[in-house]
């Protein structure tokens, strides 16, 4: 009983399997025959058909010289106790041209469980045969010909210059800069391709790019009115860093084609194998594209930065009531679609008496073939140092609009700040270290206390020590501590409130930080994270230390700008070093060890380092 329950589960199992997936039915045929060569026409379905029920087309404009043939048959699998069961059932046919032109295979129909399905119309290129047309003339001289010539050179022959084409399909080609381009390096192919070698693509120079994940095909399309089946070898998103005639390279691949090359060797019957088959290298390389990239409008707004697309923007402040010498922080979000990597923290105004830090930011990019979209938050901490009630100007973020053709200022709400008397100095220490955290700012509030310019009370205190040569030793020593540390104390603030010092001042940090990352994709062998996050570490580390914007950095002006300072072999060094991550990012084939570029960015940024700060 038990062993008869087991078969019919079984069965139940291999019937629902069977018939719960999507009946297929088309029609598998060559894309370009000879006039002269017999080929064969496959119909395949993937399930059981109901008797007789199969239709063939008229297969006008062709012989059929044998057929139908059937064929099928199924599988059933188990794996980790899991049940799949594949049927196949086949109907194939023989058949020869009727002379050349543009020809087709008719909708073919059959039956599974009552309902009805058909195939699709498949175009067929046949072409008139050399050696048929030279046999026309004279075949013994055509069939000594075809002997003579290698299988390559027969095969060579027999590929048309238009059957494999490379080329670069862009989004647009003209644009502005910044606005982003979506480029995809399709090949189109009219033979059976199996196989590819020694990609070379372009570096891009001039664009800042991101690739994307697309499927690979290959589509039927047609181009210049003939189908071809498109394969996508990448799909990019391009960011133009500067204006002008900006060129994509050409593209370089290997494609190795499967040929059928008619042989001459006598047969004892019609199914005899009169073709061989013959593997054919050839280089394809597509034709440069030129991108025509427009400048920024005149009379940009002072906050504008070089963002690109459009966007919103948020801020509040974490606190609007504080203590004297505790902390806080401004809160912003730049939310929306664009070049949004390159999106740089607005610049704040804060009074006098506040202390401005490090900016933290934080980002949540998505890149799709629409360009990039998400949200940058920029956090700026402070500390107060003075009580009475502030106001915090308005940020302002400007970025421009290529649809309209104009720049748009977003500007946020004023803060208003009230600031409370430090009456318990012990616990500043721990207000700072909740609102901006340990690891960011360690002791704010503790470092220098804040100097009251108004006039002291002051009392007399009867002692001996009053009127004593010590007294007025220790009465000059405060004066000049006093002023001391006045001095520090302002430079301390002009210093926070001068962005172009402190970002210079955290370029190296900000580096080393993107190092660990791409350390860490190293290890991971990420190799597509770990050049994104090196180029960020070189091109930012550029930006803060110069103060470029992003937006305005290419190649070029890093070489000017360090070549002006003093280092023109660096300048070499790490426009080399871009040159290598951009080419292997995407690269099948790496120049360059990840580990080698990793330690050449290293000690690049650091020879740089050292020759500023001299």
């Amino acid at each position: 009983m038990g062993k008869r329950l087991f078969v019919a589960i079984v069965a139940v199992l291999m019937f629902c399997v069977a018939y719960g997936e999507e009946v297929l039915f088309q029609t598998n045929a060559p894309m370009i025959i000879n006039a002269s060569d017999a080929f064969r026409v496959e119909f395949a379905l993937n399930a059981k058909p109901d008797d007789k029920s199969f239709v063939a087309p008229s297969f006008e404009g062709f012989n059929v010289l044998a057929g139908p043939s059937v064929s099928h048959g199924s599988s059933v699998q188990i794996i980790n106790g899991s049940m799949t069961k594949s049927y196949n059932y086949t109907i194939s046919y023989v058949l020869q041209a009727q002379g050349a032109g543009e020809k087709s295979i008719g909708v073919a129909t059959i039956g599974v469980d009552g309902k009805s399905y058909s195939t699709q119309v498949t175009p067929i290129e046949v072409r008139q045969s050399s050696a048929e047309g030279g046999a026309a003339q004279n075949g013994r001289s055509s069939q000594n010909n075809q002997t003579e010539q290698t299988l390559e050179q027969r095969a060579a022959g027999q590929l048309a210059q238009d059957d494999l084409m490379l080329r670069f399909n862009v989004s647009r080609s003209s644009v502005y800069k910044g606005e982003a381009v979506r480029a995809t390096l399709k090949l189109y192919s009219r033979v059976n391709v199996i196989g590819s070698e020694g990609a070379k693509l372009p570096s891009f120079d001039g664009f800042w790019s991101q690739q994307l994940e697309a499927e690979q095909g290959p589509f039927r399309e047609t181009v210049g009115g003939k189908v071809y089946d498109a394969y996508n070898l990448g799909e990019y998103i391009l960011y133009p860093q500067q204006s002008g005639k900006l060129t994509i390279e050409s593209a370089k691949i290997t494609i190795v084609a499967q040929m059928f090359v008619r042989n001459n060797r006598p047969r004892n019957s019609f199914f005899d194998n009169t073709h061989d088959i013959y593997n054919l290298r050839r280089e394809v390389v597509s034709p440069a594209v030129t991108i025509d990239v427009k400048p920024f409008p005149a009379g940009a707004p002072a906050s504008f930065t070089g963002a690109v697309g459009k966007y919103t923007m948020e801020a509040h402040a974490s606190l609007t009531e504080m203590a004297a010498n505790s902390a806080a922080n401004i809160d912003l979000k730049i939310s929306g679609t664009g070049n949004i990597g390159f999106v740089q923290e607005p610049k704040i105004t804060l009074p006098a008496t506040f202390e401005l830090y490090d900016v933290k930011s934080t980002e949540q990019i998505r890149t799709t073939a629409a360009g990039s979209n998400g949200f940058r938050r920029f956090e700026y901490p402070f500390i107060a140092r003075a009580e009475g009630n502030y106001t915090i100007a308005p940020i302002e973020f400007t970025y421009f609009n290529p649809e309209s053709r104009q720049y748009v200022t977003l500007t946020s709400d004023s803060f208003a700040i009230s600031v409370t008397p430090d009456k318990n100095s012990s616990s500043s220490s721990q207000v700072v270290s909740t609102i901006v955290g340990k690891q960011d700012i360690k002791l704010l509030g503790s470092d220098i206390r804040f100097i009251k310019l108004t006039r002291p009370n002051l009392h007399t205190v009867v002692s001996p020590l009053v009127f004593s040569p010590l007294y007025f030793v220790i009465v000059v020593a405060m004066v000049l501590l006093s002023v001391a540390l006045y001095f520090v104390i302002s430079k301390r603030i002009r210093d926070s409130h001068n962005t172009v010092l402190v970002k210079g001042r955290r370029a190296n940090k900000v580096a080393v930080q993107r190092f660990r990352a791409a350390e860490r994709y190293m290890r991971e062998q990420n190799r597509h994270a770990f050049y994104e996050e090196m180029l960020r570490a070189l091109w930012g580390y550029i930006s803060d230390r110069f103060n470029i914007p992003v937006a305005d950095l290419t190649k070029e002006t890093i070489r000017e700008e360090l070549t002006r300072r003093g280092a023109t072999e660096q300048a070499k060094d790490i426009t080399a070093i871009i040159s290598l991550c951009e080419e292997a990012q995407y690269s099948p084939v790496e120049s360059a060890t990840m580990t080698e570029i990793y330690g050449r960015g290293i000690e690049i940024v650091s020879k740089i380092e050292s020759i500023v700060k001299k």
